[in-house]
């Protein structure tokens, strides 16, 4: 598959591997956004942040980077950091992707009932980019973790590598509860994503207005849960916003439950917030857990009240691989040729990408296979 100018998706997903458009092709009107958050009356969010707010929860955000000064997120973001350039940073998004996360998970709105208001709104995001390759993805966990990351958000695909098998490892470790993407492609070939497919992460599919699995969310046997993941609001660098469609942003919704739960119930291991967010889930689809819905349909409220459920998933870690885990993780000059430099693709990616796209999307540029 090609985008304009003949630059093909393999291409952009080698250049750029965790690159995330995150667009639209109508902005959203600022007076009139908090309306278009059409999922908070399903998931009754008012009624959970009367118990919690998310106050003293850290979420690592592995994206694009947060534009920091949009009037939605002040407060919200801590100094993150560019993993290519190994040096902190703040008020950077490469593409807009990261900036709408954040506004979905954490958003404090603005102005008495204006602007996006996250799942979170006093929950902090630690934006981190990694940009293009594994090698400095799981550097990226491994700092979220090292910055008091209780929940890491990981909505992108890459390709699967033993170092970012590793890093995951070590985060689930450190009780980090963590967050994935089914992925965008349940229309087509519906290929795993990396991180998103692993078991040791919360794997989010999208769902609408009508809870039915969106057409693009991807299934299998890696889904855990579904979330509202159609006309999602974000705020997009700048001052302006988007709507857009994906499991991003179910995830992002996910990220946001997961962090009102860590602040409501500090006690609670990683796996016994996962449980409570599975194993109150709505039954959708077949009954019982299945590849479409996961375990059901996020419901945040009976996570946020309800006695603490029997667990769902396995709590075991994961077998152990003959490598140890130090040797896995190569040095950034043998990052098996992915270590080009990040932002010259990314920005064209963006461009092209949404010169093709008429209607708002989440793109998640996927690593092929050779010859796909």
């Amino acid at each position: 598959m090609t985008v304009p100018g003949g630059i093909t998706r393999r291409t952009l997903a080698v250049l750029a591997v965790i690159a995330v458009v995150f667009g639209s092709a109508t902005p959203a009107r600022a007076d009139d956004i908090r309306d278009k958050q059409w999922y908070w009356a399903p998931l009754k969010v008012d009624q959970a942040q009367r118990i919690t707010k998310g106050e003293g929860i850290i979420v690592g955000l592995l994206d694009t980077g947060v534009d920091d000064t949009h009037p939605d997120l002040r407060g919200a973001v801590l100094p993150g950091r560019h993993m290519a350039q190994d040096k902190p940073g703040r008020n950077f998004d490469s593409v807009g992707h990261g900036t709408g996360m954040a506004g979905v998970i954490a958003g404090r709105g603005h102005g008495g009932g204006r602007g996006v208001l996250g799942i979170a709104p006093r929950a902090k995001v630690i934006p981190i980019e990694p940009i293009n390759d594994t090698y400095l993805v799981a550097q990226g966990i491994r700092y979220a973790v090292a910055q008091g990351a209780k929940v890491i958000n990981l909505a992108f695909n890459t390709r699967d590598s033993e170092s970012l098998r590793a890093a995951v490892r070590e985060a689930v470790a450190a009780d980090v509860v963590l967050i994935g993407t089914a992925g965008n492609d349940g229309d087509k070939d519906n290929e795993p994503d990396f991180p998103g497919s692993y078991p040791e992460l919360l794997t989010v599919g999208a769902v609408d207005r009508k809870n039915k699995v969106a057409k693009f969310s991807n299934h299998g046997e890696y889904v855990d849960l579904v979330a509202p993941g159609v006309e999602i609001p974000g705020p997009a660098p700048g001052d302006g916003y988007v709507r857009g469609n994906g499991t991003s942003g179910a995830a992002a919704i996910v990220a946001g439950s997961a962090a009102l739960i860590r602040a409501k119930y500090p006690e609670l291991t990683a796996v016994e917030v996962v449980d409570r967010l599975t194993g109150t889930a709505i039954d959708r689809g077949a009954k019982g857990r299945d590849d479409y819905y996961g375990h059901g349909q996020l419901d945040l409220l009976a996570a946020l009240t309800a006695a603490q459920p029997a667990p769902v998933r396995s709590s075991a870690p994961p077998p152990a691989t003959d490598a140890p885990a130090a040797a896995a993780v190569p040095a950034p000059a043998d990052a098996g040729g992915d270590g080009i430099p990040p932002l010259v693709i990314v920005g064209a990616g963006l461009v092209l990408l949404l010169v093709a796209l008429p209607v708002a999307a989440f793109l998640i540029v996927r690593s092929r296979r050779a010859g796909g």
